[in-house]
């Protein structure tokens, strides 16, 4: 019974990790689709806009509680590179593959339904594939493991 509840603790808090890394990658997906779309940009232009407003982002959403916990700005900035480099990483791959093989959604324009729901296709699926990576690596004190240390006074809850 203890076994089982660890896996499912273990389960709930890489859903948690992934949720977080999905709010700093949508974001910065959104806003990279939106503006490499919005000013013409290619496919792959847009997509390097995208991905890398995502990892500003998803760094963004950890040095923030961070650096709360009283760790300097490069320390912050350390944790969060070995916290979500993998996760984001993952979710990017997976998020513009979709993104690609789903037919003109990226030619669609900011006006289609096929765009929007494209990326929200595309984000679910990478959320779908995230989830047992972060599962892994926080089994093995890796990953967003690393951020719950600084969490300490916070009652032990995920507070992103």
């Amino acid at each position: 019974m203890e076994h089982g509840g660890s896996q499912q603790s273990l389960t709930k808090l890489a859903v948690s990790a992934t949720l977080h890394c999905l709010t700093g990658c949508a974001i910065g997906e959104v806003l990279g689709m939106v503006i490499g779309t919005a000013l013409g940009w290619s496919a792959l232009a847009t997509i390097v806009l995208a991905v890398a407003l995502a990892f500003v982002f998803g760094y963004a959403l950890t040095i923030r509680p961070v650096l709360r916990s009283g760790l300097p700005l490069r320390a912050a900035i350390g944790v969060a590179f070995a916290a979500d480099t993998v996760s984001i990483a993952v979710m990017e791959v997976v998020d513009n593959a979709v993104m690609l093989l789903v037919p003109g959604a990226m030619e669609a324009g900011l006006a289609s339904w096929l765009f929007w729901l494209s990326l929200a296709f595309a984000l679910a699926v990478a959320f779908v594939v995230t989830v047992p990576v972060n599962r892994w690596l926080i089994s093995r004190g890796k990953g967003h493991a690393v951020v719950h240390q600084y969490h300490g006074g916070h009652d032990g809850r995920h507070q992103h």
